[in-house]
């Protein structure tokens, strides 16, 4: 029974959930991107590979944000007790090495990405979250980067483009409200983020800029012909409804509940972000 607790604290740790976004992500990206025939082994190395450099990535910052955690996550694996740090820090290493030398399996190109990325995520938990909007803005630009490693499997870069570019922006934003939402435990161990420094009007104000930059650039890509009807249907009947939902509900109430169940929206739009894509393309 206790190997299935630490089995489980183990997969609760890595964010399944965002792992099987990023996982599609890759997938999706490298469909889209493919010119002639599908490599199918190349782009499922670079799913699996580019899912494991996001898992290690999670795990190293909740590692390093074990203090934090304790105000704001007390339900995490490391602060109920469910893991150790040094049973984290084998599992980090091991999921690395694997994600690692699946890449290097995919393409050197992927392994490259690969390495840059899971430096980057290590220097994000250890030092570069910590100044105000850097943070933000490598995970942002991690989170898009995933496109790019699909559109590099697929031998594609540039058709990975525009939907990075959305990511990226989406992903800020869902950063910013995270910061809102995590401003205590922050403050508990002397992290000052946006929030912090500039108050919440002005975060939120730079949070409706990014949306609305984010939705007019949305509908480009079918007025440029580059995706179908498909994926103007659905970012105009769902995906920018909903980031209108949002940005109305930040306005009115910024309480912690409120940001969580926010997060999850914006995440919840990426899925519908991607599906737009895919069948658009």
């Amino acid at each position: 029974m206790r190997t299935i607790e630490k089995i489980s604290a183990a997969v609760i740790i890595s964010r399944p959930v965002n792992l099987i976004i990023t996982f599609f992500s890759i997938g999706v990206a490298g469909i889209i991107c493919t010119k002639g025939a599908l490599d199918t082994n190349r782009i499922f190395l670079a799913m699996v590979s580019g899912m494991l450099v996001a898992a290690a990535g999670n795990i190293i910052n909740d590692i390093f944000d074990l203090e934090i955690d304790m105000v704001n996550k007390p339900a995490r694996p490391l602060p109920q007790g469910k893991l150790t740090l040094s049973e984290a820090s084998i599992i980090y290493a091991a999921v690395s090495i694997a994600a690692i030398l699946l890449s290097a399996l995919a393409s050197i190109n992927c392994f490259i990405i690969a390495v840059i990325t899971s430096a980057l995520l290590f220097l994000y938990s250890y030092k570069f979250k910590r100044i105000i909007l850097l943070g933000n803005l490598i995970i942002a630009f991690i989170t898009g980067l995933a496109f790019i490693y699909g559109g590099t499997a697929a031998g594609n870069i540039e058709g990975a483009f525009i939907p990075a570019v959305f990511a990226f922006l989406i992903n800020f934003i869902r950063e910013l409200v995270k910061d809102m939402e995590d401003i205590k435990g922050d403050l508990k161990k002397n992290i000052s983020t946006f929030p912090h420094r500039f108050g919440y009007a002005k975060t939120k104000a730079l949070i409706f800029f990014t949306a609305i930059v984010l939705i007019l650039l949305s509908v480009c890509p079918f007025i440029l012909k580059i995706y179908a009807v498909e994926y103007f249907l659905i970012v105009m009947l769902i995906v920018n409804p909903i980031l209108v939902y949002f940005l109305k509900s930040l306005k009115s109430d910024d309480s912690v509940a409120n940001l969580n169940k926010l997060s999850l929206l914006l995440k919840l739009n990426m899925v519908f972000g991607l599906t737009a894509i895919f069948f658009g393309k």
